[in-house]
């Protein structure tokens, strides 16, 4: 009887072990994450193109920026305890080229999501590739409208303000200051360049036949831009908009000095770095042009004395030493890496290319630290325009100075 006992007893420990076990096992089941390619206890795989080469390669310090911030998060231990692989190729603002890349990231490396891949024409390419393999393509660094559309792509989110918004900032501008303007517009003839357009037509309303007398467009493909310039001052328009790339703008502003060409001249946000643009162009041939901006102008003597730019300063000179501050582009890539990392943490241990999607699109009143003042970063799911306010801006030889109201892109 005693043996049988014991035996019993015995049989019963095991048990309470076994299942002690299993809800130990049920607990660490439940504490674990959940992970979408890329993505694991220790690493967050990033992919991304830039144009490291090419028309558009001044940009690549946008990349270089990006791959210095991520290091930095990885010095101090990374994301909830996880490393980020930012894997960077070189697309030489080259459509094909993008999604060349895009499936070696997908497919070979293995990405949980695209991250600021860059311009507009790349991706576009790459869009319906980014649906069909439900695959984040989050905060493109293009302001092309068509990005805020979450119901007919669900899985591409922009950053920067649209061009379409920025465009009806300078309509407002024309219709109050410049009324009997004669405008000419030259434009990359992409949905780049054609968003301006549409932004500018909008924004001048019923005026927009008269006061556009002029638009001439140029092929990323092309050497100079320099026949457009001379058409566009033949027409007699007093006004210009220049939506170009860095390279285009440089010998647009160059050739309207040369020619002694005086308009009031408006160029594209993504064009205004002095280091990128207005320095090839010739800073003397810059003075008077106008802009709008969302970011603090690192150039601007007012912000260095903040906290914020020392901040930023301390991190080119100690992960960045490589990089021009001078260049606003690494400024960009500062703060929308910091934008992405809010939505890694908030992802907290479910890093789903599903969840990832949903925390990007529920970001509210983010605040960060090279925004200006009035701007902050915010999404919806069925709002995928984190950024909607802009600030005019005139460069003075030396740097950009703000004037004016922050303007939001919903008052536009």
């Amino acid at each position: 009887m005693a043996m049988k006992s014991r035996i019993v007893t015995g049989l019963l420990m095991a048990g309470l072990l076994v299942a002690g076990s299993l809800g130990l096992a049920g607990g660490l089941a439940l504490a674990a994450g959940q992970y979408g390619p890329g993505a694991s206890d220790t690493e967050i795989k990033i992919g991304n193109t830039m144009p490291y080469s090419g028309p558009a390669s001044s940009y690549g310090a946008i990349g270089k920026a990006e791959s210095a911030y991520f290091n930095m998060i990885n010095e101090q231990g990374g994301v909830n305890g996880r490393k980020i692989n930012f894997i960077s190729r070189d697309d030489s603002y080259s459509p094909p080229k993008t999604v060349e890349q895009v499936r070696k990231l997908v497919e070979e490396d293995q990405v949980l999501f695209l991250f600021n891949t860059l311009g507009t024409p790349p991706n576009t390419a790459i869009q319906g590739y980014i649906d069909e393999n439900k695959v984040p393509q989050l905060f493109v660094a293009t302001g092309a409208d068509k990005w805020n559309d979450p119901k007919n792509h669900p899985w591409t989110m922009g950053w920067q303000p649209s061009y379409r918004i920025e465009a009806r900032i300078y309509a407002r501008y024309i219709l109050k200051n410049l009324p009997n303007a004669k405008i000419a517009v030259l434009y990359q003839n992409d949905d780049f360049g054609k968003d301006y357009l549409i932004g500018l037509r909008e924004g001048l309303g019923d005026k927009a036949d008269k006061l556009i007398v002029a638009t001439q467009t140029y092929e990323t493909t092309d050497a100079t831009v320099d026949s457009q310039v001379v058409a566009l001052q033949g027409s007699g328009a007093d006004t210009l908009l220049t939506a170009a790339i860095p390279k285009f703008a440089a010998q647009v502003i160059r050739k309207v000095y040369d020619i002694g060409w005086k308009p009031t001249h408006f160029l594209s946000n993504v064009s205004t770095s002095v280091k990128a643009a207005l320095q090839p162009a010739g800073l003397d041939k810059s003075i008077g042009i106008i802009s709008a901006g969302y970011g603090k102008e690192i150039t601007d003597p007012k912000w260095q004395s903040t906290q914020e730019y020392k901040d930023w300063l301390a991190w080119m000179q100690k992960y960045n030493s490589q990089g021009n501050i001078a260049d606003a582009n690494n400024a960009y890539g500062y703060g929308v890496s910091q934008t992405l990392i809010a939505v890694l943490k908030a992802c907290g241990n479910n890093l789903t290319r599903e969840n990832v999607m949903k925390e990007a699109a529920n970001v509210h009143d983010l605040k960060l630290p090279l925004l200006l003042p009035g701007i902050s970063v915010s999404t919806s799911p069925t709002d995928f325009a984190p950024i909607k306010q802009m600030q005019l801006e005139k460069f003075d030889g030396t740097t950009w100075e703000m004037f004016g109201p922050v303007i939001s892109g919903a008052s536009s």
